[in-house]
């Protein structure tokens, strides 16, 4: 290092991304410090606004109402509709804008002295280099985020024919066809969207799974229900891609049989990578070369001694928005206390999938209680003949509740239902209170709704632990 360097100012922090858990980190930050940093390469909004949950959601709740109008049926009505679907994709860029819009215009607010624009790399533990210029920093945070993994010699091949989540929302038109690599919560979410806007979708998983859940009963009846409307080749990969006559030819083989498939566009949504790639880490210590096997404390997310912390999806099992803001939050006073650092891990787990029916898991899921091991009782309900389900005309899923045999408490759930993500959310606060089974039955639960199946469920639960003591006398 250079004497010049030496004399470098020492910032009390540098955040290095300007994602959701970027943006959050600096919020929080500004509040304690003005000698701070924020780093960002590329746009400066979240990949939430930008290509995410935002314009997703946006897609997922046009083709929903569309799938309604064509289903009237399920509530007495007849209707002849004739539905024009060529603006639905500037539908989905207006409002995509408007989000991302609000996101840049409070990053436009900050002091320019705070920005800087451009890929850093680290020098040593207390450096990064951006531009040319060195920056040394007390902490850092690196929240630098991820993007859609695809193999190059596909998109080689395919050019702008092979899309990921980063390009879907930036097609003009809806295609005719689209095939989707992958059945976990993007490739579901987008290719039943897509399925239900007229779009002649087909999905190829590499396993037996849609979505999330570890329940092996819901798993099932997900399989079942969302296979009713999307055709899904489970165990089946394409083996070869072509381009040919501005098409995508697949060639796979199912049943034994070799066969070929020709789509307008391949959507690959088999997971996203990490972008800590960018960084050089192993400047700072040379066994950081594997970014699979940092060593990042998974409750406080610091790498390894270093007052460094990886925060939102660039290190995670669980990539959301929710968490990552929070992440970004605690990660501060971590990065301003140091070493007196806490967890960044306090909420109740939560994690829902925007399909039809949807998808949650709260709290402890079916496999990690089981892994655990833990003694629980399963409470379990269908919703097939739930009233509320059934009046609108949306009477399909069921869910799971875990209950602690000894102490009670609600430990988790499992849920494939209509209206799920505002299900989870109840039971998400639940939890996080540590209520009993019985405290949670002493609450109202209005006639008709939705809820009473989760009463339903409780109350199974509840028979099975009032059966315990009568068992050990026996």
């Amino acid at each position: 290092m250079s004497r010049l360097d030496k004399r470098l100012l020492m910032y009390d922090l540098i955040i290095i991304g300007a994602g959701t858990a970027g943006i959050a980190a600096y919020q929080q930050a500004v509040k304690s410090t003005q000698n701070l940093l924020i780093i960002n390469d590329g746009p400066w909004d979240t990949t939430c606004a930008r290509v995410g949950c935002m314009p997703s959601k946006v897609l997922i709740s046009t083709a929903n109402r569309m799938h309604d109008i064509q289903h009237a049926d399920r509530v007495g009505l007849q209707v002849e509709s004739k539905i024009d679907r060529s603006q639905v994709m500037q539908h989905v860029q207006k409002l995509r804008d408007r989000f991302t819009h609000s996101t840049l215009k409070t990053v436009e607010s900050w002091p320019e002295s705070h920005k800087i624009q451009g890929r850093a790399r680290f020098v040593d533990s207390k450096t990064v280099e951006v531009n040319g210029q060195h920056y040394q920093a007390k902490s850092f945070i690196l929240a630098v985020g991820s993007t859609p993994s695809f193999d190059p010699a596909w998109k080689n091949e395919l050019g702008d024919r092979l899309i990921t989540s980063d390009q879907i929302f930036e097609l003009n038109a809806l295609p005719k066809s689209l095939a989707v690599i992958g059945s976990g919560v993007i490739a579901i979410e987008l290719a039943q969207a897509m399925q239900r806007l007229g779009v002649n979708t087909t999905v190829f998983a590499r396993s037996r799974k849609v979505g999330v859940l570890t329940s092996p009963k819901l798993q099932q009846l997900a399989q079942t229900e969302i296979s009713t409307e999307l055709e899904i080749k489970f165990e089946v990969l394409p083996t070869e891609v072509k381009y040919i006559n501005n098409q995508v030819e697949l060639r796979f083989t199912e049943n034994g049989q070799p066969k070929t498939l020709n789509v307008d566009y391949l959507l690959v949504a088999t997971g996203r990578s990490s972008l800590l790639n960018t960084l050089k880490l192993e400047n700072i210590d040379t066994s950081f070369t594997d970014l699979k096997h940092l060593p990042v404390d998974s409750e406080t997310k610091q790498l390894a001694d270093y007052p460094i912390f990886i925060i939102g999806d660039a290190y995670t099992d669980t990539p959301l928005q929710h968490e990552a803001a929070h992440e970004g939050k605690v990660s501060v006073k971590n990065a301003l206390n140091f070493p007196t650092i806490e967890s960044c891990k306090t909420l109740t787990p939560l994690g829902i999938v925007f399909s039809s029916p949807e998808m949650a898991m709260v709290g402890q899921n079916f496999k990690q209680l089981q892994s655990a091991p833990i003694n629980f009782v399963i409470g379990e309900v269908s919703y097939v003949k739930q009233g509320r389900a059934l009046v609108l005309g949306k009477n399909h899923g069921a869910i799971e509740v875990y209950v602690d045999k000894s102490s009670r408490k609600l430990l988790g759930a499992e849920l494939l239902t209509d209206s799920t993500e505002h299900l989870a959310h109840l039971l998400a606060w639940m939890i996080a209170e540590q209520l009993t089974v019985d405290e949670i039955l002493e609450k109202p639960f209005y006639h008709p709704t939705l809820e009473e199946g989760l009463r339903t469920a409780l109350k199974h639960a509840r028979r099975q632990l009032d059966t315990i003591p009568k068992l050990r006398n026996s």
